[in-house]
């Protein structure tokens, strides 16, 4: 069965670290809102994501870590687990969906109920390590699904293409070394988190970038070096980490990257999929704080994935 699934729950809105947080809530609001206004919505199909369970996330996170998240979780207030990560009372449930998204996403394209899913979740995921939240990140969702499709689904090889304009440090610390998985990303350099340029794995195809990098130069590292590796690692299925941050209306970062360029990348990472994945791909969200470029550039990479 073709189509598209967009999961999300509404408890990734009641995560807040704070007011004047870049992100926040809004971000899914701008989502949603320019979903509807386009018609988008109507082509694919709305899930609530469930929450991770404990078996789920230590597939990608130490038992120790999940414990001592769980008993940082305030009953009000809110408390501080880095200078720009921080729980209120609702951030644990948030992230819980946030992970479990994934899990629904990657079990309803593999039982071939859906081709493709987006999961439009807060807190993100892909900053956070094996043990250490950092990065507004608390379990990283996308290694969580991955692992997900490897260990239980049974699959073979998987890709993870991260294009978020931070370097995906927790899933390399997650996944360096493990041959299954082949990561690309690019991201701008030097800047936060100040990784993945120092000797990455052989698994780990790190692109970091200058300040001010435009969309061509983006456009020419996919066919020239991430298309090519794809077809050696012959992935069954593609991750995405979607981050929205390198646009250049985000004043987070400096990289120039126009709505046009996510929808490109989106539909040539299609496209790679059809031929070599039986389609399958897992989407979630990572950064984009300028509302109205996260709202524009989502869309267009939601209408992508299902191929509209």
């Amino acid at each position: 069965m073709a189509g598209t699934a967009f999961i999300t729950h509404p408890d990734c809105w009641l995560h807040s670290m704070g007011a004047g947080h870049p992100e926040s809530p809004d971000r899914l609001s701008a989502i949603r809102d320019r979903m509807i206004a386009s018609g988008l919505e109507q082509y694919v199909s709305s899930f609530e994501a469930p929450q991770a369970t404990i078996e789920q996330l230590q597939l990608a996170h130490s038992p120790e870590y999940i414990r001592e998240l769980l008993e940082c979780a305030p009953e009000r207030g809110i408390v501080h687990l880095d200078a720009d990560t921080a729980m209120c009372p609702h951030t644990l449930n948030a992230a819980l969906r946030a992970a479990g998204a994934g899990i629904l996403a990657t079990d309803m394209v593999m039982r071939g109920e859906v081709d493709t899913a987006f999961c439009a979740v807060r807190p993100p995921g892909h900053h956070a390590e094996r043990a250490r939240a950092m990065g507004f990140c608390f379990f990283n969702n996308i290694a969580v699904a991955a692992r997900h499709a490897l260990e239980v689904h049974g699959l073979e090889r998987v890709a993870i293409i991260d294009f978020d304009v931070h370097h995906g440090n927790g899933t390399e610390d997650i996944f360096s070394g493990d041959p299954r998985v082949l990561m690309v990303g690019f991201f701008q350099h030097p800047f936060y988190p100040y990784s993945g340029t120092r000797d990455p794995s052989a698994n780990m195809l790190n692109a970091p970038l200058p300040a001010s990098t435009r969309g061509e130069t983006v456009r020419d590292l996919l066919e020239r070096v991430w298309l090519p590796a794809l077809t050696e690692h012959r992935p069954q299925m593609l991750f995405i980490s979607a981050g929205f941050d390198a646009h250049y209306e985000d004043d987070m970062a400096a990289m120039s990257l126009f709505d046009a360029d996510y929808a490109w990348i989106t539909e040539q990472l299609r496209n790679f999929a059809k031929a070599n994945c039986d389609g399958r791909i897992v989407s979630m969200l990572e950064g984009g704080y300028a509302l109205s470029a996260l709202g524009r550039s989502a869309t267009l990479h939601v209408k992508a994935l299902a191929g509209l």
